[in-house]
């Protein structure tokens, strides 16, 4: 692949005295317990697999660590493309484009099961009430007969392996399913989150944090042991303006009112969500913010942010878990636009501190995806451009695969770990 210089932009974003004061947190929170001293054995959700290293959650997800569920594997990688209502497969060795088959309306993800043994194609209709899940064998590649499921925009499942729980994005609920037949066993209304759609898990397991896409942004913290939603946290861009700052006694709350309208004024509009090796921040993709927020996941309450690039979206930690790859969508507006300024930006997880930004050569649209089995590449759907991105992990080298028209959440499989949470690959 034909190398790019590795170079480092920050969008500028104009800020006022006027935004600085409209922050709008509206924070209203059930802490649980801390999980423990991260030196010590966690106090994990019951039935989950033990946490192997505290100080690293994604070890077992290592450069070829793989599972003896996914010994008969296809290497592929599988590309739902959203409106040619389709799933393209890539062979990653020629990356030549080898198969394709229909699936049911506006294929979102693609979203390896808890046990290893399926991918699950989320095709979510184009009205509430509709939508299917339609499964991958990884050992032919072929799809097999799809479920009816109302909505499921993603798919993640519950650390213990006892539930599915579907994302119904425009429904505005969480529904937890049998991870294997897909019935249900209840739902979750998620008030106050319009757009629910990304997620990640803590390190113990016992509670997730769910991203808000729309109606101002936010985030929504979800207790898995009681399964109720327990915390709701609006994120602001100017941050770590403190109550002392603005003069407001320590038991009030920064009020909505600051923000006029009673959302977020800024705009925010977060995508994904990754939890740092530690388990102690959650990172957060915000398009509108054009960077990366941190996440206090015990304490509920943003401590920082990490300017990226434009229209930032998708997150993926490296196979040493000590960088966090950023796609940057290059564009604010959900119907995007082709040849953006698209790119990928690097995280030292460390030091918190971009260390690289690499272009897509001519403008592009990177999306969502994974990194490869050996971590050598980062596969991502150019949403905009019906193309797949594939990356070089070593100096953001890009080579480009045409696929169908509007590719998403794309998988690369098989993918080291023991088990999967869900989207495109969360493994642990």
């Amino acid at each position: 692949m034909k190398a790019i210089k590795t170079m480092f932009s920050r969008s500028n974003l104009v800020c006022t005295v006027a935004l600085g004061l409209a922050l709008g947190l509206g924070i209203w929170a059930a802490h649980a317990d801390p999980a423990g001293g991260v030196l010590g054995v966690l106090d994990t959700l019951p039935g989950m697999p033990p946490v192997a290293d505290p100080a690293n959650l994604y070890a077992n997800a290592g450069q070829g660590m793989f599972s003896p569920s996914v010994a008969d594997a296809l290497p592929r990688v599988y590309v739902p493309n959203v409106r040619s209502n389709d799933v393209y497969v890539i062979d990653p060795d020629t990356l030549r484009v080898i198969d394709r088959f229909r699936v049911g309306g506006q294929p979102q993800h693609i979203v390896p099961s808890w046990d290893l043994k399926t991918l699950w194609v989320n095709d979510n209709g184009r009205r509430g009430n509709e939508g299917s899940l339609t499964p991958i064998d990884p050992r032919t590649g072929k799809p097999g007969q799809a479920l009816a499921v109302e909505d499921p925009y993603n798919l993640y499942f519950t650390p213990d392996g006892r539930s599915a729980i579907v994302v119904a994005e425009r429904l505005e609920r969480l529904d937890f399913r049998d991870p294997v037949e897909m019935t249900l066993q209840q739902s979750l209304p998620t008030p106050g989150c319009a757009g629910v759609n990304h997620a990640d898990f803590a390190i113990d397991g016992k509670y997730a944090i769910f991203t808000c896409e729309f109606g101002g942004g936010g985030l929504i913290k979800v207790d898995l042991v009681e399964r109720k939603i327990v915390g709701h946290l609006n994120l602001h861009r100017t941050d770590l303006i403190t109550q002392a700052e603005l003069g407001l006694p320590e038991d009030q709350p920064l009020d909505a009112a600051f923000c006029g309208s009673g959302v977020n004024a800024f705009g925010s509009m977060p995508q994904d969500i990754r939890i740092s090796p530690d388990g102690k921040l959650f990172y957060v993709a915000d398009m509108m913010a054009d960077g990366v927020y941190l996440v206090d996941g015990e304490q509920f309450k943003q401590v920082g942010f990490i300017p990226t690039g434009v229209g930032t979206h998708g997150l993926y930690p490296s196979r040493d878990g000590t960088k966090l790859y950023v796609s940057n969508r290059g564009s604010h507006d959900v119907r995007g636009r082709r040849r953006g300024p698209g790119s990928i930006s690097v995280i030292d997880f460390a030091t918190r501190d971009v260390v690289a930004n690499w272009p897509i050569p001519r403008g592009g649209s990177p999306d969502m995806g994974n990194v490869s089995a050996d971590g050598r590449f980062l596969w991502l759907s150019g949403r905009y451009d019906n193309v797949v991105y594939v990356i070089d992990t070593t100096a953001g080298g890009v080579a480009t695969i045409p696929v169908g028209a509007e590719p998403h959440g794309l998988t690369v499989w098989p993918q080291p770990g023991r088990y999967s949470l869900g989207h495109t690959g969360n493994m642990r």
